[in-house]
């Protein structure tokens, strides 16, 4: 029996993925699995219970990656889930850039009162024409599930799509229309596109990425989406070239103070991934993860262990190494587990960044004093039964 705890409300849809072996606990601490979406986590303590933290979302800022990965904690979240929800935000947003539907409604409403509003409109609508975005240029920062949904569907509506990933993924990549531009310098993308739209997860490498340097690079009159993380544009750096005329228009996500009510900013309260759809999308694939994870070990969409997958154990046991990416380490396993006089039958070791996964079928179980001293081994954070 596994016990799990929600730290936020998980669409029911998802929870009804779980079988009989599952129980929900209010009790944090009795979990061996958590779901969250937003709730912080940095300053959580976690029990030597937890085994699992499934985010369902693509974000994981809330969750401190390394403090978990140090206890052997996997951390997986949803990647694509919420694909389609934030791409369709995406295309309103391009639109409400482009043409100022906003203020016209606005205008609307501030005339509500007005008798003869019919023909007032005939004169005002000229203060909110726009553009059209067929056969305007689109660039797109970010050829993941989203990146690869939005281009698509821009080129269906007639946009010229520019596309920089260097890191675009097999899958991505299969997906991607062959019409798409895919451009191996982002510099391509601020010179010679009309909008712009960000699709990275924020890092220290992406952070602050949209900076005063990138739109000086832009053409003018650019308009900037930010529909992935704020943190990825230097938003003081967007507002100085909204004042300088250089950036038409800034769609974001992400309401703070900096642009909140600025002129030029378009900001919505952060409704990518707010569908019915898209929430029992993500709460489905997390439940999923999870109980994958939690009876077989493996390890699909973490964002601090490796992908590693060994189907279900048909031996009598298997033994997961949460340990750190240095030599020798398989070495010193096989020693003291042949030392006991079990016999390994398959075995898959993978790594990412500074931390490794390690999975062994056995022949026999492994018992806990076996454990204990697979545990001794230096640069090992967890040893987990899985049968």
């Amino acid at each position: 029996m596994f016990k799990y705890n929600c730290l936020n409300p998980i669409a029911e849809v998802g929870l009804e993925k779980f079988s009989a072996d599952y129980v929900k606990t209010e009790d944090v601490n009795e979990a061996e699995g958590i779901l969250v979406r937003s709730a912080a986590m940095h300053d959580m303590e976690f029990s030597d219970n937890l085994l699992a933290v499934a985010r369902a979302g693509a974000g994981v800022n809330n969750i401190p990656l390394d403090k978990c990965a140090e206890k052997g904690i996997v951390v997986f979240n949803t990647p694509g889930a919420n694909a389609n929800g934030v791409k369709e935000l995406v295309i309103a947003g391009m639109l409400l850039a482009s043409r100022d539907i906003v203020g016209g409604i606005n205008w609307v409403l501030e005339n509500q009162e007005d008798e003869n509003i019919a023909k007032s409109a005939e004169k005002a609508k000229k203060n909110f024409a726009g553009t059209e975005i067929q056969d305007k240029k689109l660039g797109i920062i970010g050829l993941g599930a989203i990146g690869v949904k939005v281009a698509n569907v821009a080129k269906h509506l007639g946009m010229e799509v520019y596309g920089y990933d260097p890191y675009v993924s097999v899958d991505a990549a299969w997906n991607l229309s062959r019409d798409v531009k895919h451009v191996l310098n982002v510099d391509e993308i601020y010179e010679n596109c009309d909008m712009i739209t960000i699709h990275v997860p924020l890092m220290d490498a992406t952070k602050g990425m949209i900076n005063a340097e990138a739109i000086s690079k832009m053409k003018d009159g650019v308009v900037i989406m930010n529909f992935a993380r704020d943190l990825l544009c230097d938003e003081k750096a967007v507002l100085d070239g909204i004042n300088a005329g250089k950036v038409r228009k800034y769609m974001s996500d992400f309401p703070n103070t900096t642009t909140v009510g600025k002129p030029g900013c378009i900001v919505i309260p952060h409704l990518g991934a707010s569908t019915e759809e898209s929430e029992d999308n993500c709460a489905k694939m997390a439940v999923k993860e999870l109980m994958d994870y939690l009876e077989n070990g493996n390890i699909v969409n973490s964002v601090n262990y490796p992908t590693c997958d060994m189907g279900i154990c048909a031996k009598a046991g298997r033994i997961a190494f949460f340990h750190k990416n240095i030599a020798n380490m398989i070495t010193k396993f096989t020693a003291i587990i042949g030392d006991n006089g079990i016999n390994i039958t398959d075995m898959t070791n993978k790594s990412k960044g500074d931390y490794a996964y390690t999975m062994m079928d056995v022949e026999t179980p492994v018992t806990k004093e076996i454990v204990e001293k697979l545990e001794q081994v230096d640069g090992v954070f967890r040893v987990r039964i899985v049968k």
